[in-house]
């Protein structure tokens, strides 16, 4: 791209602009879901117990918050869009679960299943509803979206945390 580079902001502010997943079947969002969920266990093995407390900087979240903040946030959104009781609307993300390997994993992994679940409850009808969040009208379908894009950005960010304990980080798992 580098030899069309207007072409190449052009297009991305064409994908851009459009809905998260608006091109997706219900059971294909549901098979992102579930590829979210293995790409993200990868990425929790990769990190090693003592890891699970590392900080990059001491402004920051260690690798146990930030994936327990996935993890939350997970809930909240999938929450939201689903209409599902979010089972911790009055818990801090900290405290989801112990900061160990063990517990973390098992919490965002829960999280996953929580949002999979909850997408395969809603009918293709219920999930092109309308709903309001945040002063904005957008789909349940949009909801899943916008959870996903969360969940992916913030998996994105531990991987300097896997490269700052010397740990190269899974490969992408596209597909």
């Amino acid at each position: 791209m580098k030899r069309f580079p207007l072409l190449f902001t052009l297009l991305t502010l064409t994908v851009a602009s459009r809905p998260a997943f608006a091109q997706f079947t219900q059971s294909e969002m549901v098979g992102e879901w579930q590829r979210a969920k293995v790409y993200t266990k990868a990425y929790l093995d990769a990190m090693p117990e003592d890891g699970y407390s590392f900080k990059p900087t001491p402004e920051i979240r260690s690798f146990a918050e930030q994936m327990l903040h996935l993890a939350w946030t997970n809930y909240f959104l999938t929450s939201v869009g689903s209409g599902k009781p979010d089972p911790y609307e009055k818990t801090d993300y900290v405290d989801i679960a112990p900061h160990t390997k063990e517990a973390t994993t098992r919490a965002v992994m829960d999280s996953y299943d929580f949002v999979i679940s909850a997408l395969q409850g809603l009918t293709p009808g219920q999930l092109q509803e309308t709903i309001k969040f945040a002063k904005q009208d957008i789909t349940r379908f949009g909801m899943f979206g916008k959870a996903f894009e969360h969940q992916t950005h913030h998996r994105g960010q531990t991987t300097i945390y896997l490269r700052l304990k010397g740990i190269t980080p899974p490969p992408e798992m596209l597909f």
